[in-house]
């Protein structure tokens, strides 16, 4: 997630202010005096740049942030760590991001993120492309700061942090097979610890951040993995790398597509699931 990851808006794009119910002698009112209460005292509307501009340019910042720290994982990878610097880095990225901007968002950082939540009915439908272009631009802004930081001879041997794992043809369907694999499993995460009402956890951003490092370490060598377009699309805009990029769409957005149709029809809670409930 890298990725980058993070958790679901609580509410449509990620704030939520509901009015507190009125209680007396710690039982609440009657009916007709909350109603009363709620004529005098109506829930304040939020205003269109919260609503709208506000969590989208979080999102830029949220994948930038992502993307810049994972990009230098690569670029300036210490000899000898293997794939325990990438993935440490990418993974521990995610719960300050998440922390800091998960209540004006959600902080996805990642397209396929905010498809999956989009599928399961955990976003409001007009925020999901603004969403996806902003996860994009945040990943070329991350890239691009990584060029401007990193050592230039390690920048241009490491392709700027993109995803140079593939070179051969016969590469393609175990990497492809491993980013669909992947994806899934983080998804599942994304989404039964930060959107489905009965599986919803507090410790969401840790659990997002220790599948993506444990997913880095297990498949680091077959793909990467990325599981995140926002992450392979910035650095290859940067670097003008694009061998096999498409592997990096096609695999999350796949996984994307599975994750959701096991919580919209099987795991999911009863809000969320479309039979048998």
């Amino acid at each position: 997630m890298g990725l980058g990851f993070g958790l679901s808006a609580p509410c449509s794009t990620g704030r939520c202010f509901l009015p507190a119910p009125l209680v007396q002698c710690g039982q609440p009112s009657t009916k007709e005096e909350m109603e009363i209460v709620e004529s005098k005292h109506p829930p304040v509307k939020q205003h269109w740049y919260e609503r709208y501009v506000l969590p989208c340019f979080a999102e830029l910042l949220g994948s930038a942030a992502f993307v810049f720290a994972g990009c230098m994982s690569v670029v300036q990878d210490t000899e000898g760590t293997g794939l325990m610097q990438p993935a440490l880095v990418h993974g521990l990225s995610i719960v300050p991001i998440v922390v800091s901007l998960g209540n004006i968002s959600g902080a996805h950082t990642n397209p396929v993120a905010s498809l999956g939540i989009w599928l399961i009915g955990g976003m409001e439908h007009i925020m999901l492309i603004p969403y996806i272009i902003a996860q994009l631009c945040g990943g070329i802004l991350g890239a691009a700061l990584t060029k401007a930081v990193a050592n230039s001879g390690s920048f241009d041997i490491k392709h700027g942090g993109a995803f140079g794992v593939i070179e051969t043809n016969e590469q393609i369907g175990p990497a492809l097979g491993n980013e669909i694999i992947l994806t899934t499993f983080l998804l599942l995460v994304v989404c039964m610890t930060a959107v489905n009402e009965e599986t919803k956890s507090h410790l969401a951003p840790i659990c997002i951040a220790l599948t993506v490092a444990i997913n880095i370490l297990v498949g680091g060598f077959i793909s990467g993995p990325c599981m995140n377009p926002a992450r392979a699309f910035g650095p290859a805009v940067i670097a003008n790398y694009w061998l096999y990029h498409w592997v990096y769409w096609v695999g999350p957005l796949i996984g994307c597509l599975i994750s959701s149709i096991l919580i919209r029809f099987v795991i999911g809670g009863r809000a969320i699931r479309l039979f048998l409930k």
